[in-house]
This record gives structure tokens, sequence and C-alpha cells, in this order.
């Protein structure tokens, strides 16, 4: 069975920064796509930034320059180093698994609803 579990939620100013994990058990594949995602109150559930098991990585306009991503494979654990944070990005973020041959098609930043395995999220505030 396959676990995604986040970790890291805080509060923070704007300026701020912010690291989130996300624990995988249970997938054996050494091929895969996974990626953050974000939805706040009354938006719709957006994807952030990507990553393959190729080193590839997609990012959204909105977090450019700011946000990075990075996979620790021996704790099998994702990462989102979010700087520079400010109000607009407020929300519960999420992590998600897909197997690489069903996203490596996918141009950009693929959307949540691709991901076949997903965490339940993380809360990030972020004050004016």
């Amino acid at each position: 069975q396959v676990q995604l579990v986040e970790s890291g939620r805080g509060s923070v100013q704007a300026g701020g920064s912010l690291r989130l994990s996300c624990v995988v058990s249970g997938y054996t594949d050494t091929r895969y796509c996974m990626g953050w995602s974000r939805k706040a109150p009354g938006k719709e559930h957006e994807g952030v930034l990507s990553i393959d098991s190729d080193g590839r990585t997609n990012f959204a306009d909105s977090v450019k320059g700011r946000f990075t991503v990075f996979v620790d494979h021996p704790k099998n654990t994702l990462y989102l180093q979010m700087n520079s944070l400010e109000p607009e990005d407020t929300a519960m973020y999420c992590c998600g698994l897909e197997r690489f041959r069903r996203c490596a098609v996918v141009a950009g930043v693929p959307p949540p609803k691709m991901y076949m395995y997903m965490g339940q999220g993380t809360q990030v505030t972020v004050s004016s």
C-alpha cells in the first residue's frame, strides 16, 4: 500500500521560509513523477511544481525563483523548500506521486488530479 505523509506545516511572516517534507512508503518502482500542489480557500487546487526520476523539474510561474524541490532517495522523502513566502502562498500543500509512464507525456506542472497517490496535506500560512 502506497502512502504519502507530509510534514512541516507552519505559520510565517511574508518574506520568510519553510521546508515541507513528504515521506513515501510502499512504492517500489524506481521511476516516478512527484509533485506538490496547493489548495487555498475559494481557489482551485493547483499544481505548484513537479520532479521526476530523470531529474526533470517544472515550476508554476507564481513560484519560480522562490520554491525549489528535491528528493532524498535513501530517505524516500520529497522536499519543498519555500523562500520569500507571500500571503498568496497560504494554502494546504499536498504531495502527489504517479508512475513515470503516465506523467512523462504531461507538459509543464501536472494537475493534481493526475496523481494516483496523494497525501493528506499540510497547512502553510503566510501573514503580511
